[in-house]
């Protein structure tokens, strides 16, 4: 076919993100970060996605300040309560009037910090269910408009693009951006409210003491970036060693049986040493780097933590400020660059995230197939009378292909199309499959032009046998049946013995009940091919096109099919695509093409007669190698 597949490539996060957390601290630090190409755009198009929830964000939002806002009140409240043990236990030491410990104050405070922490967590749990139905609610929205999108791309998309490529899109960049949804996002608003609640909350207490702490991040943000810029490289190796690992594995597995054949196992295996050695080297390296900022950052908050202890034993000294406030201050400073730590993490992976979004977009803004007419055509039965009529057709707009092809088919006439690899032959098909849209000209069915049709009417009159045989995970008598809807079992099986495959398939160990896995390798090549004509077969089609249907079968099974295939195609109109030309001398109408054109016609004797390039395709066959005139023309 012309079917230009790329390759398939093995599932990567986008950014190389995944939930990896180097150092075991938070992911983004060092990484290799996919970086989008319009970051403001396609964050204000994400947003609109959320716009059905507004109220839910609404009570995402409040209870994270409500939760982060009681967890942020806890230390001063605590520092309260040291402050009355401490001036109950100092009065009692000094024999002052009142003397003691005011439990019952103590209490009260206790009371209060137990009431402020189950509503935190409270409102946590509620902040974090109701955003996970947000999140997974806004994917399923966008995977299904997405999914709803493929399905009206015309085969032009998917035949210029790895579908690999297109898979990841769909998994990975869906999975990439609801983990940032549910997690990173609600982390984002709770890191903001906790690094203002902590300051105000400082400078409530000590301006100085607050002075301090924040001189030390410019420090934190100096190493930050140094640590981060030289581990990125070693991230970066990280990545691409590790994708070509793992199209290694992919490629020595899928192919074990080439391997062996070819004494391969030890050359492969020492490539895969030497590729996860360098892995190895590489990703140690990243990861120790960007795990060391973490013992440095707190070495800085350590520094500040003990400055605070100097400065606030001072002030207690000169009754500026009270002992619990000692204690509060310095659980704040604690907290105070986490916040902060947090943000320039998240903001990696809110980048990366976007960028899925825009991958995830472009999809959504590719050009479908032109739509179905609004005022369509039904045929109720066709004879199968199908004309070309001066048709045009490139896949590139620039390099044509096709050049004024006319073509008259008769009703139950079968037509042979021949020609070298490229001439257009399966794209010829392809066209009348409406697979792809003419540049120019129209092709009618029983007079009737097919864009006046629906695709999937005009589709319904056509069964397709391609050298390229396409079955689905599932059993094997689900897989014939997927040529017609609500098929019978016994119709399935007379299928299968019109297309000789009721014997190997009675052979296997579950019969029509085999379950074929999703590349169907567990039966051979040939067999497949003898499935996917038993399901053209049980289709049933006005018109049958059969693209090198038989290329993987043996001779006398070959034999046997088109004997089965004479008898399905006896009053029909057929299309037949071969390269053996033996196999079609007994067509209607042979056409012979090259260049995209029709450079002749007739019957197998007519064109041998003739001499020409027919018979330097057909003798060439038995013969050996021959000049093919397409050089001289």
């Amino acid at each position: 076919m012309n079917n230009r597949k790329g390759s398939q490539q093995p599932f990567r996060r986008p950014g190389g993100m995944g939930n990896f957390r180097p150092g075991g601290g938070h992911p983004g630090f060092g990484m290799v970060v996919q970086k989008p190409k319009d970051f403001r755009g396609t964050l204000v198009r994400m947003v609109r996605y959320f716009r059905p929830y507004t109220l839910r964000l609404c009570i995402v939002f409040a209870t994270a300040v409500l939760s982060t806002v009681f967890s942020i009140v806890s230390p001063k409240l605590m520092g309260n309560a040291t402050t009355l043990l401490f001036n109950g236990v100092m009065r009692k030491l000094k024999h002052l009037p009142g003397g003691g410990v005011d439990f019952g104050a103590i209490v009260h405070i206790l009371v209060v910090l137990g009431i402020l922490y189950v509503l935190s967590s409270v409102f946590s749990f509620i902040q974090q269910f109701v955003m996970a139905g947000v999140a997974q609610k806004t994917v399923y929205e966008l995977r299904k408009e997405v999914n709803a999108k493929l399905s009206r791309m015309p085969l032009r998309f998917f035949d210029s693009r790895p579908h690999g490529e297109i898979l990841s899109r769909f998994i990975n960049d869906f999975d990439n951006i609801g983990n940032t949804l549910q997690q990173s996002l609600t982390q984002l608003i709770t890191s903001l409210i906790t690094f203002v609640g902590v300051t105000v909350m400082m400078l409530s207490i000590s301006w100085i003491m607050t002075i301090v702490i924040c001189l030390t991040l410019p420090l934190s943000f100096y190493i930050t970036k140094i640590v981060a810029s030289r581990s990125q490289k070693y991230f970066k190796a990280q990545q691409e060693t590790l994708g070509r690992l793992n199209g290694h594995v992919e490629e020595m597995y899928t192919g074990h049986a080439i391997v062996k054949a070819f004494s391969y196992e030890r050359r492969s295996i020492e490539e895969f040493e030497n590729m996860n050695e360098q892995l190895y080297q590489v990703g140690w390296k990243a990861q120790f780097i960007s795990g060391v900022i973490f013992p440095l950052m707190n070495f800085v908050g350590n520094v500040g933590y003990v400055l605070v202890s100097v400065i606030g034993g001072i002030l207690v000294t000169r009754r500026a400020i009270t002992i619990g406030d000692i204690q509060a201050f310095l659980q704040y400073a604690r907290q105070f660059s986490q916040p902060i730590t947090q943000m320039s993490s998240i903001a990696n992976v809110i980048q990366s995230t976007i960028a899925s979004a825009e991958r995830v977009f472009e999809l959504l803004d590719e050009d479908v197939e032109v739509p179905d007419t609004d005022d369509p055509v039904e045929l109720a039965s066709a004879r199968g009378d199908v004309r070309f009529e001066h048709v045009d057709f490139s896949y590139t707009g620039t390099q044509p292909l096709i050049e004024e092809l006319n073509i008259d088919v008769k009703s139950g006439q079968t037509i042979a199309i021949v020609g070298p690899t490229g001439a257009g032959k399966t794209t010829m098909v392809n066209l009348l499959m409406r697979f792809y849209e003419l540049d120019s000209g129209r092709i009618t069915i029983d007079g009737v032009d097919i864009t006046h049709m629906r695709r999937n009417d005009l589709r319904a009159l056509l069964g397709m046998v391609l050298q390229d045989t396409w079955l689905f995970h599932g059993t094997i008598r689900d897989n014939i049946a997927y040529g017609r809807a609500g098929a019978a079992a016994e119709e399935v099986v007379e299928a299968a013995k019109a297309a000789y495959a009721d014997h190997f398939i009675r052979t296997l160990p579950d019969g029509y009940d085999t379950i074929l896995n999703e590349e169907a390798s567990n039966i051979s090549q040939g067999q497949r091919q003898l499935l996917t004509i038993a399901r053209a077969i049980l289709a049933n089609p006005e018109i049958l096109i059969l693209d090198e249907a038989t290329s993987s079968v043996d001779t006398r099974t070959e034999v046997h099919i088109q004997n089965a295939m004479k008898k399905m195609m006896r009053g029909r109109t057929s299309f037949v695509i071969a390269h053996r030309l033996s196999t079609i001398r007994d067509a209607d109408l042979i056409l012979v093409m090259n260049h995209g054109a029709v450079v002749e016609q007739g019957t197998h004797q007519e064109l041998l007669a003739r001499g020409g390039f027919y018979a330097d395709l057909y003798n060439s066959q038995f013969t050996g190698p021959a000049v093919s005139k397409d050089a001289v023309r």
